[in-house]
């Protein structure tokens, strides 16, 4: 007789449980946040609708990029990522590409589309990093990675923002190769014309699949028309250059005719914009994919409590502290977890906890007073948010311990940053930080880091932040995120504090003084916004409270999806540890 069940469930099946029942509602500071993500929608809604009417596109045949992601992707696995990041600021709002997280025919992936509504999805400037930075994904959790390819090449009256320099449009070329060069696969569906760069997105991947009117080629008909400019136009040479237009827009270059019948270079063609998306489908079924059973350590379950409570636990007011174990409460499944070292470094959460069934490790900052007796080496008592020395230690061990058992890393953080001070000092907090971020990259681990809050300082990075690049998959920040190296008011301290002894010694007004430390601190405020914080890339999505757990599902999915390498279940130190 065979039985089944999960590895090592003693330590699984049944965890202890965190959290209580959410004791009231805040209504107040729902509305609050409700209103802070409603600005974020709006400005999502506005990258949508830019660019050409999504009917006029319609009525001649093509799809909009969003039409087409809304058809590949597998319903209700959708994590957008990057949809406002507009890091040069451009006219377009937008660095002309969309991208995120979903399964596609059950395999989760990196989807990147190319945004045919504005300039014919042609490259903006930031284009180049944000596809940098969708491809560092596919690189960190080993995930195949889907292009949705319109290209209408370079937006040429800008080309020094976006064509040249070291993150520049090339280099996304060098990443495709890089990526299968360590066994990451690239599917394309190619739509429209796609010169020059276009072409190369178009060739760079692994598996091409052309719609029957698309062209990919070196130059398009405006590039060739051009070759041998006399340095300035004449009569002579428009005419030359309307005749070359014309017989290139008749047979541009490139076509499909070029590039299946001869070239061979696109695999399959079709004949609707259904049947590439469908093709994509089906090469992504013949993908490498471990059956989730494989590394499940229990069944998938829901939380005990209801996410939405988070609007009532996480408070948008910066000063105002809340319990962290009831945020984890409402991520974890079934609301289980098993605690590293909780008499230790009480300043920082480390544990298991399982999402989505597979095992995942977690640290986030404790809030509230820590007690008048820590931290030990200070006379001053330490607050939740900060890092001290015990808490820099407990997180260096239990990032070195999930790294060796292959357990992938949440972090969770609202941080004011590291204990600062001659005390401090001498009790090695700049050394620590220093280790525990040789910990993160020694441990080659894929990390998620949710700013659930504040990201303040050093911390900010310490804490497994986007610097990690290595490590860091992908960064979330919500309605209540502030990221800046300080708060505004200790940054107009720190810049002004002399100036307002020295005023005062000459018996000067303060008047100047205090009002250019008012602008810092209004300034530091504008500039910490969430909005801000996604246009500038600072995290890669501003998410709903309610969508938090659906973005840890998709990263634990991927990270189990076909791992590099692993460690058996009943192998794994961590847990043991935990437990004694």
């Amino acid at each position: 007789m065979i039985t089944k069940g999960y590895p090592l469930h003693p330590y699984y099946k049944e965890m202890p449980s965190i959290g209580k029942p959410l004791a009231r509602v805040l209504k107040a500071n729902m509305e609050e946040l409700k209103e802070q993500e409603a600005l974020i929608a709006q400005e999502v809604e506005r990258v949508k609708n830019n660019g050409k009417a999504t009917e006029l596109m319609n009525e001649k045949g093509e799809w909009t990029a969003w039409q087409r992601l809304e058809y590949l992707v597998d319903p209700g696995t959708w994590c957008p990522l990057h949809t406002i990041y507009d890091p040069l600021a451009n006219e377009e709002g937008n660095t002309g590409v969309i991208d995120g997280l979903g399964k596609i025919a059950g395999r989760w992936a990196i989807i990147i589309a190319s945004n045919n509504k504005v300039v014919a999805g042609a490259w903006l400037s930031g284009q180049a990093d944000n596809v940098l930075r969708v491809t560092d994904i596919a690189k960190r959790l080993h995930l195949p990675l889907v292009w949705v390819l319109n290209c209408s090449g370079a937006k040429l009256m800008e080309q020094e923002r976006l064509y040249p320099n070291r993150r520049g449009s090339g280099t996304p070329f060098f990443r495709h190769a890089e990526l299968q060069k360590l066994g990451i696969p690239i599917i394309v569906g190619i739509w429209g014309t796609n010169p020059a760069g276009g072409g190369y997105h178009a060739i760079s991947p692994t598996i091409l699949i052309g719609h029957k009117k698309c062209n990919m080629a070196v130059g398009g008909a405006g590039i060739v028309s051009g070759m041998a400019p006399k340095g300035y136009i004449d009569d002579e040479v428009a005419e030359s250059i309307i005749e070359a237009t014309r017989a290139f827009k008749a047979t541009p270059p490139g076509r499909v005719e070029i590039h299946h019948n001869t070239t061979g270079f696109i695999r399959d063609v079709c004949d609707t914009e259904e049947e590439v998306l469908d093709d994509i489908k089906h090469y992504m079924g013949t993908l490498p994919c471990y059956d989730p059973q494989f590394f499940r350590v229990e069944a998938p379950a829901e939380p005990k409590y209801p996410i939405e409570d988070l609007y009532s636990l996480v408070p948008l007011n910066q000063k105002r502290m809340y319990d962290m174990k009831e945020v984890l409460a409402r991520l974890f499944d079934n609301s289980e977890h098993l605690e590293f070292r909780p008499d230790y470094g009480p300043e920082m959460y480390c544990g298991l906890a399982k999402i989505d069934g597979f095992l995942c490790g977690f640290i986030a900052n404790n809030q509230g007073g820590l007690g008048a007796d820590y931290p030990n080496y200070a006379d001053y008592p330490g607050v939740g948010g900060k890092l001290y020395r015990e808490g820099l230690i407990k997180m260096n061990e239990f990032v070195t311990l999930t790294g060796r058992d292959r357990i992938p890393l949440i972090w969770v953080q609202d941080t004011t940053g590291i204990d600062v001070g001659d005390t401090a000092e001498k009790a090695e907090m700049l050394g620590l930080g220093m280790s525990l971020m040789y910990s993160i990259e020694q441990s080659d681990n894929p990390m998620m880091c949710i700013v659930l809050r504040k990201g303040t300082a050093a911390a900010h990075y310490v804490l497994g932040g986007p610097q990690a690049n290595n490590n860091n998959a992908f960064s979330i920040g919500t309605a209540a995120t502030e990221v800046y190296v300080m708060h505004g008011e200790t940054a107009a301290t720190a810049t002004y504090s002399r100036r307002l002894v020295k005023d005062r010694d000459d018996g000067k007004s303060l008047d100047g003084t205090i009002a250019k430390m008012n602008d810092i601190i209004k300034m530091y405020y504008e500039k910490s916004r969430p909005d801000f914080c996604a246009k500038r890339g600072l995290v890669d999505e501003i998410v709903e409270m309610t969508e938090l757990r659906n973005y840890c599902k998709a990263f634990v999915g991927s990270f189990y999806q076909n791992p590099k390498t692993f460690c058996a279940v009943h192998q794994q130190i961590t847990p043991r540890i935990i437990r004694g």
